[in-house]
């Protein structure tokens, strides 16, 4: 098979994916529905995943096994506790619900609420799926 049908760190590749907990409880799948189109290196999928697409070929359909830290390791020092009155008004709060705020710098930030209060709300920065083993399961289409 030539490299040219090879999935290489730059590629468009369409193809259908299934990311899942090492328990099985499903987080996505593109199985049974439209397959996806994304280009590598471009930071549409987590390098983790890109680095096991890079080599297949398409028609190919593997699952990766990935250790707890492929996504990150969790971090506690991202787990903090807010005021609720520090939050905009009318924010919902749905523990592991997620919500946006904006950083110190006015930058965009993104955090899931672990556990309220009426005082306070204790917010989890850490990627959903940090600290968590994941199988990855990809079918490749076509490589573009």
């Amino acid at each position: 098979m030539s490299d040219a049908t090879r999935i290489a760190p730059d590629s468009f590749v369409t193809l259908r994916y299934r990311l899942a907990l090492a328990d099985g409880t499903e987080v996505v799948s593109t199985f049974g529905g439209n397959p996806a189109t994304f280009q590598l290196g471009a930071g549409q999928l987590a390098p983790p995943l890109e680095e096991r697409l890079v080599g297949l070929s398409a028609g190919q359909r593997e699952r990766f096994d990935l250790p707890a830290d492929a996504l990150g390791a969790h971090r506690p020092e991202l787990v903090q506790r807010a005021r609720r009155a520090d939050l905009p008004a009318g924010t919902p709060l749905v523990v592991g619900g997620a919500i946006d705020l904006v950083g110190p710098e006015g930058q965009p930030l993104s955090a899931r609420v672990a556990a309220f209060d009426d005082v306070s709300v204790t917010l989890d920065f850490n990627h959903p799926l940090a600290g968590r083993a994941l199988v990855f399961e990809a079918e490749v289409i076509a490589v573009l």
